[in-house]
């Protein structure tokens, strides 16, 4: 079986949290104790993929390789693509096109956070499912601001529309999406909506149309946080801080998740504990030797 690979966008195509002056990318912003973009190579790493693709500004992009580099020292492979303007979500899979070599995919939005308890099982039923395409509904109390999915009791979509005037479902979709090996060529037969973007809605209804688009439904056990405003940012920091300190045990912590998955070594975890010294990241690792 082909194994499926991961795509992070990441400030190519959000909002900056500060004027360009600053250039600041939000994605190398911490969400508490770590950058934001850690969080979502994590759930690529639940999902089982170890092959990902970081696509960035030619500003940014720089600055991720230096944070990440080649990734070995998370077990997995770290590779990297500008996207020179933001020129739609879809696009990330027209950039990634030779990344991908006919493989399926997992795309998953920078500054989108995701924790719960039963994530890993939703992720392998995701990633198992390798025809067609799998998106996530998440119940909101305000659909209107979001990406608005409507499906059957069976999980089969039956409609997507764009932040509407009248949802016909509350449930949200997340910035995480499956497809399989055709979204590329599908992208790129797109035409550019309005706002001269590729959309995602759009390559989702294109699954759609051909009754191939699964929802996966994250219950009220799991957390989903959008970082894209300050806002946010500020919620999605105090949401992992009470957690952490609660629990003792870290979110998006690369190197824990390689470990547990047999990706890496406990030599690779004494060499990163070395690397980040005596801070409370550096003492959590030397920690995982010990359990």
């Amino acid at each position: 079986m082909t194994q499926r690979k991961g795509i992070v966008l990441a400030g190519g195509s959000g909002t900056r949290l500060y004027p360009l002056t600053m250039v600041v990318s939000k994605q190398l912003m911490p969400v508490y104790d770590k950058p934001m973009i850690y969080y979502p190579i994590s759930i690529l790493m639940l999902a089982g993929i170890r092959e990902i693709l970081v696509i960035s500004t030619p500003h940014d992009l720089p600055m991720f390789r230096k944070l990440l580099g080649d990734g070995s020292q998370f077990g997995v492979s770290f590779e990297y693509a500008e996207q020179p303007r933001p020129e739609g979500l879809a696009q990330a899979l027209i950039i990634g096109d030779d990344f991908l070599a006919d493989s399926p995919s997992a795309l998953i939005l920078g500054d989108n956070v995701f924790y719960g308890n039963e994530l890993e099982m939703t992720l392998a039923e995701a990633d198992a499912r390798r025809e067609g395409a799998t998106i996530f509904g998440y119940h909101v109390s305000d659909p209107k601001n979001y990406g608005v999915v409507d499906f059957d009791d069976d999980g089969k979509a039956l409609s997507l529309e764009e932040k509407p005037t009248e949802p016909k479902s509350n449930f949200a979709v997340p910035g995480l999406y499956f497809y399989d090996e055709r979204a590329p060529g599908f992208a790129k037969s797109q035409n550019p909506s309005s706002r001269g973007e590729l959309e995602i809605t759009d390559l989702n209804r294109t699954y759609l149309e051909l009754d191939e688009l699964a929802v996966e439904l994250l219950g009220r056990g799991t957390a989903w946080l959008d970082t894209g405003s300050h806002e946010n940012l500020a919620s999605a920091t105090d949401f992992v801080k009470v957690i952490e300190r609660r629990q003792g045990l870290k979110i998006a912590c690369l190197e824990e998740i390689g470990f547990y998955k047999g990706w890496i070594e406990k030599a690779d975890i004494e060499t990163a504990v070395k690397l980040h010294g005596s801070s409370p990241y550096g003492s959590y690792l030397g920690q995982l030797l010990k359990r």
